[in-house]
């Protein structure tokens, strides 16, 4: 029995890694030079990854430190924190010390880690493998997923099956060992992406309370105190990780408002970039974010939930039905009511600003729902054929491939020497000074990992005060005012890059670098258009 589980698991572990190669092409073509460098936000998630993958195999104590942002403190509290992506890449950085390689790993792990998820928990409810193979790829290639392709930590979306199969586990066999294993996968989810945590932490709140009056277990003292054990286990395991933004959160007063910019509307639960879909798109008026679970999806999950719901698992399609009706109705943001009451009574929920993300949650419940027909219609019409047949039609529904990526440009000689040089920090010019071009630091963000410099330059959800109040002075270096300030960071290199400046105005800071500061800037190296100086003195 052991062995033909473990035949099993390789298949699926194999065939799950296939399809992500399948389905996320050309990331396996371009898996050591290239990435989603057409979006700041995509060279930010290259960046993250690997500085949580390099403090974790250098010096684990720094790992909150971020080099950005400097002489700041604790910046990768600025925004998500990407723990468990740095972890799973943590062996590739260490081994190839390449960015693209240690993001482009995680990217496929993430899609196959949501395939080997929900094919499990699948099986467990219905014990078929067509229909748990079939789940896999409705819910690992859904459109919620490909729209995110620039955000990490929004593809960790396998963490929420995975949660719900620790959650049968342990109502099947309600013992301190499945408690603790539920914890420990709850603290992974919210370590993996904040937004899946909070997710992941309603749903088994709610399932506590429904499964206790559905089986009638709300007097069970055993059962109340394992789901306490897996609570604490889950706080004590995220506590450490969670205190950093705590604490950033009382120094800086950072919260995200109460908006309705990121709410969803129709519009939105139709977009979709797979190819079966997007025709539709341009007669879509205004939509949000793009959270369109699929058509297969929506067919067989309103079919599969009428099945369910006339067999032994009614209580488990009355959770899944009631769950995807709630997280649906958070969906729609402050203006729909349930949203503002979650934010205004649920600590948690100001560090959100995104109610549309809790849409995955609704293509799950969509999913799983969905296994009871495929069930059905295989069983009428013959396994192998029904099955093959709809796994055709799942494919088809979902495929997106090509991917967006761009190929990374060469790095200069400029980075290359920065790595050998004593440690000081550093900033890289242009210095974007308004709020619209912040986002643009994320460029150098991405150089750093060349070298690990501390960096002046710093993008991230949020922007300290300082750096705001600095930022149009530094945009005028090399000048006394930019230099004053300089001088209270100890900076000790700049970094200037010619092809991004205007043109008309090369001429006239290469005389004021090479002539009127010429003695407190020493030329170190000029590699085309970067060109890197150290700063030997401060003007009085």
């Amino acid at each position: 029995m052991r062995f033909r589980g473990s035949v099993e698991a390789t298949a699926v572990v194999l065939g799950a890694v296939i399809l992500a190669c399948v389905f996320t092409l050309p990331y396996i073509l371009h898996f050591n030079d290239a990435g989603r460098l057409d979006t700041n936000d995509g060279r930010w998630s290259i960046w993250v990854v690997s500085w949580v993958a390099h403090a974790l195999t250098t010096d684990p104590r720094q790992l909150f430190n971020a080099n950005i942002f400097y002489p700041h403190t604790n910046a990768l509290a600025f925004s998500e924190g990407n723990i468990v992506e740095g972890v799973i890449g943590a062996p590739v950085w260490r081994l190839t010390k390449n960015p693209y390689t240690t993001h482009n790993f995680i990217f496929l792990a993430a899609f196959a880690q949501s395939f080997i998820a929900t094919y499990y928990l699948v099986r467990r409810l219905t014990g078929d493998r067509w229909a748990a193979v079939i789940c896999g790829v409705m819910y690992a290639y859904c459109p919620f997923a490909f729209i995110r392709q620039a955000h990490i930590q929004l593809l960790m979306i396998g963490f929420l099956p995975w949660v719900m199969l620790c959650w049968h586990r342990f109502l099947d066999r309600t013992s301190i060992a499945r408690a603790i294993e539920l914890g420990v996968v709850m603290a992974l989810t919210g370590l993996a992406c904040a937004y899946y945590g909070i997710f992941a932490g309603g749903m088994i709140a709610i399932a506590s309370i429904w499964f206790a009056i559905s089986r009638q277990r709300w007097k069970d003292i055993r059962y109340w105190a394992m789901v306490g054990v897996a609570a604490v286990v889950c706080v004590g395991v995220i506590a450490p990780f969670f205190l950093p933004y705590v604490q950033m959160q009382e120094s800086t007063g950072f919260q995200r408002t109460l908006s309705g910019q990121y709410s969803a509307n129709l519009g939105g639960w139709l977009l979709s970039s797979a190819w079966a879909h997007r025709w539709w798109a341009p007669y879509l008026t205004n939509p949000s974010e793009g959270i369109f679970p699929g058509i297969l999806a929506i067919v067989l999950g309103v079919s599969g939930a009428r099945v369910m719901l006339r067999s032994q698992l009614r209580d488990v399609a009355w959770y899944y039905i009631g769950l995807a009706i709630f997280t649906f109705w958070i969906t729609l943001g402050p203006a729909a009511g349930l949203y503002t009451l979650l934010y205004n009574t649920v600590p948690v929920f100001s560090f959100l600003r995104a109610p549309t993300r809790a849409g995955i949650v609704v293509t799950l419940c969509l999913v799983v729902l969905s296994a009871p027909a495929m069930v059905a219609i295989m069983q009428r019409r013959g396994a192998k054929a029904a099955g093959s047949i709809l796994l055709l039609l799942a494919c088809a529904d979902l495929y997106r491939a090509p991917l967006r990526m761009r190929e990374a440009p060469p790095l200069s000689d400029v980075h290359r020497m920065l790595a050998s040089l004593p440690r000081g920090p550093v900033i890289e010019l242009p210095y974007w000074a308004t709020s619209i071009e912040f986002h643009r630091h994320a460029e150098y963000m991405l150089l750093s990992t060349a070298h690990w410099q501390p960096l002046i330059n710093g993008y991230s959800d949020h922007i300290p005060q300082d750096f705001r109040d600095n930022a149009t002075t530094l945009a005028n270096f090399p000048s006394r005012e930019s230099f004053a300030i300089l001088e209270k960071m100890q900076a000790r290199y700049a970094v200037l890059h010619m092809d991004l400046m205007p043109a008309a105005a090369t001429a006239e800071l290469a005389r004021r670098l090479d002539v009127d500061y010429a003695g407190y800037l020493k030329p170190l190296e000029k590699d085309g258009n970067v060109w890197l100086y150290e700063i030997v003195a401060w003007p009085r």
